[in-house]
């Protein structure tokens, strides 16, 4: 069966179009060339830029006039590229990972105030885990989101609780800034992070941050399990084996600091 076609949105086809015109002019364009250019309504273009200069995407010129890519589109392009390097250069520690330990492996970045995957390791034999690259978590309550955001400035957290919220996904779910604020804190020490059945029962995952060449955290990985497989018994080892893999992917992005010393104490079971 033929597959049904979704009709494009017409206003972000335009949007788009003009970024693209945008971005391929060394010069950057005028709001009169781009009316040239374009069979767009001169309304629909004014706001659109109006909109993407407002929002950082554009940036236009007092002087000349002109609409430039602003430093949003910049901030995204190099997500993206360093998203894609950094999985080519992950990717045979990721598999490494899961083949020692029998579980799954995640990598994730910032984007927004929200954790993505970018990448996933598991074994066949391993405890099914229903993830995806390109899946969006939240950060209060997932291993790899607090590693992501424990090393931001206090004005940069406060900003994505105020934004995105303290989702309760369970009764274990964290739902003050201020004990979210001690469990970062506790991450920075300790060096990893844990979900404790904190956004699904039954599952326990273990985070470590990647750090870049600048020494800033630019991604997580993480060991996720159910709570029979990450238990007392073997917590020492796994985390031990996970921020291994954390500061050689770490080394692989220029990164020349020492490896945070981990404080081992006792997970909550």
């Amino acid at each position: 069966m033929a597959a049904i076609k979704t009709p494009l949105v017409p206003a972000l086809d335009r949007g788009l179009t003009i970024l693209e015109m945008v971005s391929k002019s060394r010069s950057g364009l005028t709001f009169s060339q781009l009316a040239r250019s374009l069979d767009f309504p001169k309304s629909s273009i004014h706001s659109i830029l109006v909109t993407f200069e407002r929002l950082g995407y554009l940036h236009r010129s007092e002087t000349t006039g002109r609409y430039a890519c602003g430093m949003k589109l910049a901030e995204i392009a190099n997500m993206a590229f360093d998203g894609t390097g950094m999985r080519e250069k992950a990717s045979p520690l990721l598999r490494s990972l899961s083949e020692r330990t029998g579980l799954t492996v995640h990598l994730a970045i910032l984007e927004g105030q929200e954790a993505t995957l970018i990448a996933k390791a598991a074994t066949v034999a391993g405890q099914h885990v229903a993830t995806w690259a390109g899946k969006r978590l939240d950060v209060h309550c997932t291993s790899l989101g607090k590693c992501l955001i424990a090393y931001l400035e206090e004005t940069q957290i406060d900003e994505i609780i105020r934004r995105r919220g303290l989702l309760r996904h369970n009764e274990n779910t964290i739902r003050s800034a201020r004990k979210l604020k001690e469990d970062l804190e506790r991450t920075r020490a300790r060096g990893f992070a844990l979900d404790d059945q904190e956004e699904e029962i039954g599952m326990r995952c273990v985070g470590a941050p990647v750090f870049n060449a600048d020494g800033r955290v630019i991604a997580a990985v993480s060991l996720s399990a159910t709570v029979e497989q990450i238990g007392p018994e073997n917590q020492k080892e796994l985390i031990t084996e996970l921020q291994h893999t954390a500061v050689a992917i770490s080394d692989r992005l220029g990164w020349t600091g020492q490896p945070r010393v981990p404080v081992l104490s006792e997970i909550r079971v």
